[in-house]
This record gives structure tokens, C-alpha cells and sequence, in this order.
């Protein structure tokens, strides 16, 4: 299932709100990843935003280029590394994915940053659930 739906977006300002306010979040460059546990039932086990500051990359082409290949390394590997991690619960993980590096990387290694964070959060979620 290795596509990315509407469903699988996060788009709901209040669910976006929540996420910012009493999320967690950790560094890996070249990403800021929050995360957060949030109370509805959906068909997807998680909502993802993917962001590129404006501030950084002024030029939209740039900003859509990132966004691109960060959705794509994000939507190639959910399935293997987050969704297995996941237990069918009546909970939904909110999950932000900001960019802050200070350059354009090519896929290759967007995609191996983006297992880096699979890992991570995996290792974080099993830290919050236990606790």
C-alpha cells in the first residue's frame, strides 16, 4: 500500500493546533519531526503535514521540489517501518515532518534521513507508550 491519500494528510487546523502545542518533538537533521497521540478513529493509523519554510527557500519551485521528495521517501517506507510499528488502537499519530536543512540534498539521502527518523520515532513511541 504504498500510496498517499487524503485521508493520510493532516489538514484539520485544530488537530494541527493540538499537534504544535502538547506534541513532542526530536531533531535529525535535515528534519524536525513532532508527534503526538491524538483521541479519533480513523481508517489510517497516522496524519502527516510535511513543511518547507518560506523563510529559507523564498522561491515556491524550491520549497515544492523539497516538499516532493520528502513526501515520496516518507510514502515509499510508512508501510514496512511505521505502520508495523503501530497497534490497531482508537488513537491516530499526528505527525509533523518540517525541513530546516540549509541546502537541497538529493532523494538518496532524503530517503535514507527519512529511515533515520522511522527509527527514531519507533524508539520514542515505545518510550511514551511504556511510560
Amino acid at each position: 500500500m504504498k500510496t498517499f491519500t487524503k485521508e493520510e494528510r493532516l489538514c484539520s487546523r485544530k488537530s494541527l493546533d493540538l499537534l504544535f502545542k502538547n506534541g513532542s518533538s526530536f531533531l535529525l537533521y535535515p528534519f524536525r519531526i513532532s508527534y503526538l497521540y491524538a483521541p479519533e478513529s480513523l481508517a489510517v493509523p497516522v496524519q502527516v503535514v510535511i513543511n518547507v519554510p518560506k523563510k529559507r527557500y523564498k522561491r515556491a519551485v524550491d520549497r515544492n521540489l523539497l516538499k516532493r521528495r520528502t513526501r515520496e521517501a516518507y510514502r515509499l517506507h510508512k508501510q514496512e517501518h511505521l505502520y508495523e510499528l503501530l497497534k490497531p488502537t482508537d488513537q491516530v499519530l499526528l505527525l509533523s515532518i518540517q525541513y530546516i536543512g540549509k541546502q537541497k540534498y538529493e532523494f538518496d539521502f532524503m530517503e535514507k534521513k527519512m529511515l533515520n527518523v522511522f527509527k527514531k520515532l519507533a524508539v520514542n513511541l515505545s518510550t511514551h507508550e511504556t511510560a
